[in-house]
This record gives structure tokens, sequence and C-alpha cells, in this order.
């Protein structure tokens, strides 16, 4: 190989451009078809150089080498694991997987953008805006005038057989003059460089809370090259939404409302919808925190209702309303349809809309904009043939192994290339038993760019989702969108996608000012401030936030103090003080109802295998990894009320506790170092949720709830704790070192100490631990904190069941003398800490149940849908 000349200047991105050719090459990134026409290349020209939109991005990487992106690519994932991004691709497949799936997964982001010249900006974005406007105009027909239909453009069939007509749905029409609130669309590149859309997405579009994460994230990795690119900003979209949002309340809201109604936590796009809500400012509801009363839509808060103007649907239009359309639905809020039909409600996107997605209607959608608008769009689809005509069902059957066939009718598409010969002919006698059921599209092209994903740079097929909202001027585009990276083979067919990938769009040179997206004409009505929802659903998962949180500090202290007694003691079970580990172990068993019979020498002969159980196995109850899965839950169940540094810190010790194998690791270093770290590292994350909860979460009824969770799952640790570890009298040295380290267990040693030096006392242990008002790990201090809870709850009267339970608790309490908890029976058991403990933890439980039952449970009476004027005219 010949040396370079010295001093002389490399072109821009030289050896990272030899090493994305060779690994196009070996890829085999096309296939024949493709590689016949070249395939578009994002990166480089026909010249085989760099393009210059992407000079910076090849020098970035240059510079870098493969160490920096080794790097670059745990930077973006550990800053992905701390926003807490999960989800599936933007078709239905995992990201980081080729398979289809249903559940939300580890988010994968590829550190290199897809970067826009601003002239390929400018074509994109003229095509989507007009795009918009052909489906507005087509959406408003289908359910108004319906010329589509009485002009002979559109055949009927093709309207009424696919799922996404919603009979429901006509004549309802929402505010202002577009009909089709936000639009979506699939867009990838031919091999002659044009633009061509995949595939619209109107019924709930998904993914704009995606693009607008990655930017952060991909920006915060990589600050260096977005600086020096400068890529047009995306964020100012969110705002346009907002607006949009605002202005698309009905006539009479004076103070609009706005909510975002989500299917719930096991949504696939679950997070996508709870970022947008919280960039938006909006409530992210479910239908839970959703109710019609005198035909109106309310929305459960502080205890009361208040009205809902606009609702921002994220839930497919047939589960919305069970009483109308889906009666199995349990995603929607009975009667909304009838709200709806009142105008006294806007659901956006409107019912019906995802008749738009009709791969029938897409068939005729040039047509219909010639007739409804007299345009073409500009960004047209891949060629389409309809079994309903006869030239092109003839096409179709000759051509079945080289299309994507779909039913008009809905159902799954039929891929040619990946389908088998039985398959294909099974489906050309379909096709020609009912040919207007069945639609055939030519297999989507891709243009390749640079990524980083597979570890070095690379070549891969890349997409994008793009985003439009509409607003009283037309509709204003997100700039740039949700990129994707498609999956290697033909599977990319599939549309199965491997990551997401932040879409830069350059800035054109003689533009100094960014154009704004925002129409000129602002909203005339303000939106009325909400404040967090306090429904019976989300006071609930803040409850058991608190409780979890709490029930993890708690299990990683006794876990640690047990572990450190035992590698204490496990080589000197002759010392009297060694009796404290069976006892911690048999402790810990105890507490989470798990403890087998066994004697002493058992339990600390299987000590090892016990501690990895307690704190690995997700499964056992009680188990720190149970709580911290449990507790990953229900944060992301009320995400939109979280700080974002809870997700740093909860990311962290999900990635110490959870681990891949609920096995023990064959090497005995490698388990006592996870557990070491999976302890600490717990301890360390609750004490910091415990510090984010206090300096920056709101303290509105949901904190407050969340507390009194925290505060009664305390207290039923510790008297279950000390009724175990002090409830029985033990040899002198055993009973040292068991009240040790129940101290230790309680964070209260110290304390003990200064008050108590070199002696041991169960009175004084009590004194500290139950009696001290001024200990925040004290009994009395967690029933004070309880009762101070209760009474700052809207429906609160200082005499509910709940406060009364908390003060006959605290009464019980104080009327205890410490001394007389020394007393010891004949059987050498502390007989009245014991029945002290046991009941006072009884009745917390009972307490705990009480609270659920009239504080986070919804209402079971029955209640009028409609108004005072229908009621009256009801048998």
């Amino acid at each position: 190989m010949a040396t370079a000349v010295a001093g002389a200047a490399r072109p821009p991105g030289e050896d990272v451009l030899a090493a994305y050719r060779a690994a196009r090459a070996q890829r085999g990134l096309f296939d024949v078809r493709d590689a016949e026409a070249g395939g578009y290349d994002e990166f480089v020209d026909e010249a085989g150089d760099v393009r210059p939109a992407w000079r910076e991005v090849a020098d970035g990487v240059a510079d870098r080498g493969r160490a920096g992106l080794d790097r670059l690519r745990s930077t973006v994932r550990n800053l992905v694991d701390q926003d807490g991004i999960t989800g599936v691709g933007p078709h239905g497949s995992v990201v980081g997987a080729e398979e289809p799936a249903a559940a939300p997964g580890p988010w994968h982001l590829d550190a290199l953008p897809l970067v826009l010249s601003a002239a390929d900006w400018d074509a994109l974005e003229a095509g989507l805006v007009q795009r918009s406007r052909i489906l507005d105009a087509v959406l408003t027909d289908v359910y108004g005038a319906r010329r589509c239909l009485t002009s002979g453009v559109l055949p009927p069939q093709l309207l009424f057989a696919h799922p996404g007509y919603v009979r429901a749905a006509q004549h309802i029409a929402i505010p202002g003059r577009r009909q089709l609130f936000l639009h979506a669309c699939d867009v990838s590149r031919r091999a002659d460089g044009e633009f061509v859309v995949n595939a619209d997405w109107t019924q709930a579009p998904s993914g704009a809370g995606y693009a607008l994460a990655d930017r952060r994230v991909v920006a915060h990795a990589v600050p260096d090259l977005y600086e020096r690119i400068a890529p047009r900003p995306a964020s100012p979209w969110a705002q346009t939404l907002r607006l949009a949002l605002i202005d698309a309340a009905p006539e009479s809201a004076v103070e609009p409302v706005v909510v975002v109604l989500s299917p719930g936590i096991h949504s696939e796009t679950a997070f996508d919808q709870a970022y947008l809500a919280g960039l938006l400012g909006f409530p992210l509801v479910e239908s839970a925190d959703l109710v019609v009363r005198d035909g109106t839509l309310w929305m459960r808060s502080l205890g009361t209702l208040k009205r809902v103007d606009v609702v921002l649907r994220r839930v497919d239009a047939d589960y919305v309303d069970p009483l109308d359309l889906r009666a199995d639905s349990r995603l929607g809020v009975v009667g909304l349809v009838e709200v709806l039909r009142r105008g006294k409600v806007t659901v956006v996107n409107t019912l019906g809309s995802g008749i738009l997605e009709s791969p029938g209607l897409q068939r005729f959608l040039p047509e219909l904009g010639q007739l409804l608008l007299g345009e073409t769009p500009a960004l047209p689809t891949a060629p389409s043939y309809w079994g309903g005509i006869d030239v092109e069902r003839s096409h179709l059957l000759a051509h079945l192994a080289t299309l994507v066939v779909r039913p008009v009718d809905g159902g799954q598409a039929v891929v040619g290339p990946l389908a088998t010969a039985a398959r294909l002919e099974t489906l050309a006698a379909r096709i020609a038993a009912a040919p207007w059921r069945w639609v055939g599209h030519e297999l989507p092209e891709f243009s390749s760019a640079p990524t980083d994903v597979h570890g070095g740079v690379s070549a891969g097929r890349v997409g994008m989702r793009l985003f439009s909202v509409a607003q009283r001027g037309g509709y204003a585009p997100m700039i740039g969108g949700l990129g994707y990276l498609l999956a290697p083979g033909r599977a990319a067919y599939r549309l199965n996608t491997v990551a997401a990938k932040d879409v830069w769009v350059r800035t054109p040179e003689r533009v100094t000012t960014e154009r704004p997206t925002v129409a000129a004409d602002l909203p005339v009505m303000t939106p009325a401030p909400t404040r967090a929802v306090s429904s019976p659903r989300v006071l609930s998962d803040m409850f058991w936030l608190g409780r979890y949180a709490e029930r993890a500090e708690a299990m990683a202290r006794l876990l640690t103090v047990t572990r450190e007694r035992y590698h204490e003691f496990r080589y000197r079970r002759e010392m009297p003080g060694s009796a404290c580990v069976p006892v911690l172990l048999a402790t810990l068993g105890e507490i989470t109802g798990t403890d087998t019979d066994g004697d002493d020498a058992e339990r600390v002969a299987t000590a090892p295998t016990t501690l990895w159980s307690l704190t690995a196995d997700r499964h056992r109850p009680g188990a720190l990894a149970q709580s911290v899965e449990r507790l990953g839950r229900v944060s992301r169940a009320v995400r939109d009320q979280m700080s974002n540094d809870t997700w740093m810190v909860l990311a962290a010790v999900e990635r110490a506790v959870l681990p891949p194998s609920a096995e023990p690791p064959d090497s005995q270093a490698e388990g006592e170092s996870y557990l070491a770290a999976a302890h600490s590292q717990t301890l360390a994350g609750m004490l910091a949720l415990s510090g984010v909860a206090a300096e920056s979460m709101v303290q509105d009824v949901g904190w407050t709830v969340m507390d009194a969770g925290k505060r009664i799952e305390r207290s039923i640790w510790l008297t279950a704790l000390l009724s175990r570890t002090l409830g029985a009298v033990r040899p002198p040295a055993a009973e040292l070192t068991i009240t040790e380290s129940t101290l230790v267990a309680c964070e209260s040693a110290i304390s003990y100490r200064r008050r108590n030096p070199g002696s041991v006392s169960v009175a004084a242990v009590a004194d500290l631990l139950l009696f001290d008002a001024e200990n925040p790990r004290s009994l009395t201090y967690q029933f004070d904190r309880i009762r101070a809870d209760l009474r700052a709850l809207p429906s609160s009267t200082g005499s509910t069941r709940p406060e009364r339970l908390v003060d006959d608790l605290a009464v019980r309490l104080r009327r205890t003398d410490p001394r007389d908890l020394e007393d010891v029976g004949p059987d050498g058991a502390r007989t009245e800490l014991v029945g002290l403990l046991d009941g006072l933890q009884a009745d917390l439980r009972a307490l705990s149940k009480v609270i659920t039952d009239t504080h986070l449970s919804l209402p079971g009476d029955m209640q009028p849908l409609w108004g005072p004027e229908e009621r009256r005219l009801l048998p």
C-alpha cells in the first residue's frame, strides 16, 4: 500500500468513505433490482465523493476513529437508558430486533444522524403539506358530501369494507377548517433520488415523541457535530401542536382543557405518548381517568370533576366508546361518541380518520386529489394495482411474487418475495374469487446511509416518518422527523426496523433565521391551568410508587447487613455472635413470606443461594428485583408527572439489579460482586429518588399519596423487622450483634450509640425506633407524616376512616411504656413487644386497604350519562 505524502490534505472523511464502501459491498445491501438501478446513496454521490450535506459527519466520524465510535455508541445507549426510552419500531417491530413484537423493548438509537440537504427538505416539506391537504379533503368528503362516491372515482366497497371507516363518525366534524388534525407518512428515496410515500398514518399517528426525544439524545451525544452542522430545530413543532390543540376546542370552551388519551403503560408506544404529553404540558390520561356526565366529558382531578374540551387520541377509534363502538373495549369512555355528536368535545384525530390508511383508497388518491382540489400528490406512492380493474388484476396475478399484496378490508399483507409457492397459489385463488378485496404494491425502495449500530461505520437502508399538524393557515410540518434503519436483506420489505435515526435538516445558506411554523393567528382562547391528574388510577400508581421505592430501599439495607454478617461469621460459626446470621436470614424469609421450615444450620448452609434469590429473582415475592421491576412499571405509568431525573436514577438501578439470567453465575466472585453492586446501587438510587421527590416534585395530591405509601411501607417493614429480630431473648453476644444489625438496617445505629454508649437495651432501641418523634426512621414519625398526608387530601374532613385508623394507631403507641417491652415470657419471648408490633403491622395493612378503597378506587355507583332533560324521559 502506498504511503500518503506528508502534509497532503486528506479529502473529507477519506478513511470513513473507504470503510463505508467496503461495508456496503460486503453486506450486499440491495437486491437485484436495486443493484441494477444503482440504489440511491445518501452519503456519497455517483462519483464516489461524500455529498456536501454529509462532509462534517464524515470528518467527525474519521476524527473519532473506531475507539471514539465505540464510546459514542455507549454514550447514546446510556442516554437512552437514562431517559427511560422504550418502545417498538415505527412499524410494529421492536427497535433492535428483526421480528415483529407487541411489547415495548429497549430503544435502539443510531448515533449517526440522517442528514438532509436544504433542497431535499424543501421538496419533502412541500410534498408533505400538500399531501396533508389532499387527505384532509378526502376525509372531509368521505364523512360529508361523498363526492368521491357519487362521482364514481372511488368504488364504494373500498370505502365501506375497510375497518378504518366508522359509521358512527358520519357528520361528526371538528371545529376549524381541517378535519385531518395530525398526519404522519413514511417516506423513502428511490434509486433515481426521488422521494416516495410508503404509508400514511392518520388513525392515531405515533412517533413524534420519539423523534423529539431522539434529537435530545443525539444532540447531547455529539455536541461538537451538532454545533458544526446546526440542523434546523424540531422542538418548535411541539409548541405548534400545543397551540393547534387549544385552537381545536369547541366554541363554547373559554379556557380549554386538553388531555392526551393513552391505552396505558402496556401500549407499545407508551413512552412516545408520555413524552409528548410532557412536552405539551397536557395531562396523560387513560379511560379510567375520564367519565361522561350530563352529556359532557369530564376528567377526575383533585377529587372533583373537571370538564375536558379536547382529546388528543392515541387509542384506535373502534375502542374509544364501548357503548357505540366495540362493546368489549376497556380503553374507551362510555358515551364519548354522543358527546362528540353534541359538539361538547373535540377528539383528534377525529373518529374515522383511519380510513385514509386504506390501501384501496391510497390506490385512488391521485384521482381523488384531482376531483376535490384539482391537484395530484407531489409525493407519489409506489405503483398500485387494484384487483377490481381488469388490466390491473392481470398484472397483479402475473407478478404476485414481486409485489406486496394487501386486503382492502383489513388483514395481514403478503410480501411476494417472502411467500412460499403454496401461499402464492392460495392467494391467487382468493384474488380470482373476490378481486375487489386486493391491492398490490410495488416493493418499497430505500436509500442507504451510514450507520454505527453494528459496530463501526457500515451502510444500511433508511426511511423516515414525517409529521404535520393542522392549524388555521394550513399544515405545519415538523422539521425533520423520525428516521429509522431497516433490517438487512428481504426483511426490509416487512418494514422491520433495527434502530431509530435522528433526522437533521441543513439550514439554507441564505437563511439566517428559522422560518416560523406557528401560524400568525394564535388561538383566541387560553388553556385552563391543569394540575397533575389525580384520578383514582393515577393516585393508586403514585401510592404504590412510594411503597415499592421504600420496599426496595428497606430490602437493600437488610440484604446488605445480612450479607456482611454472613461474610463476617461464615468461618467463625463457633463465636456467639454468629447466631445473628440465621436470625437475619429467617427475618428476610418471614418478611417476604417465603421462609421455609429449617434449622439454623440449614439456613446458614444455603445462605448464598438465599441471598441471590432474594436479590435477583423477580418472581420471588418481596425480592429486591421484584420491587425494582414493579417500581419501574408504576413509574412509567405516571411518567408525565415524574421529573426527568427520575429515569436517570431508575435506569441505573434497573441495570444493576435486574440480571439477564435468574441463575447465579458459576463464579463465586462474580456472584458476590453482583450482590454487592445490586445492593449498593439500589440503596443509592432509592436515596436519590427520595431527593428528587423532595426537591423536584410539586407536592400536590399525587406527591401526598406517594408519601403516604412510603410511610406505610416503612412502618410495616419496621414493625416486622423488630418483631422478628428482637422478639426473643438470646445470649448476650448474639443479642448485641442482632441489635446492632437491626439498627444498621434501620439507619439508626449512629444515633443509638450516641444516646446509649456501651449498652444494649430493647427499651432504648424501642425508644429510638418506635417513640422518638424527631427520628425520621421511627414509627411515631411515620404516623405523624401519614396523618399529615391524609389531612392534605381534598376529601379530608379530619374524621375520615383512614384518619381515624391512624389516630388509633398513634394512641396505642403512645400508651405503651418502652420499659414494658423488656418483659420476657416463660418461653423466652418478649410477649409485649411482639404483641404490640404484630398488632400494629396488621392494622397498618388494614389502613393501606382502607386508603385504597376510599381514595384509590373508582366509584361503584351508576351515574347518568346525559343531562337532566334526557333523565326525565327515561322510563
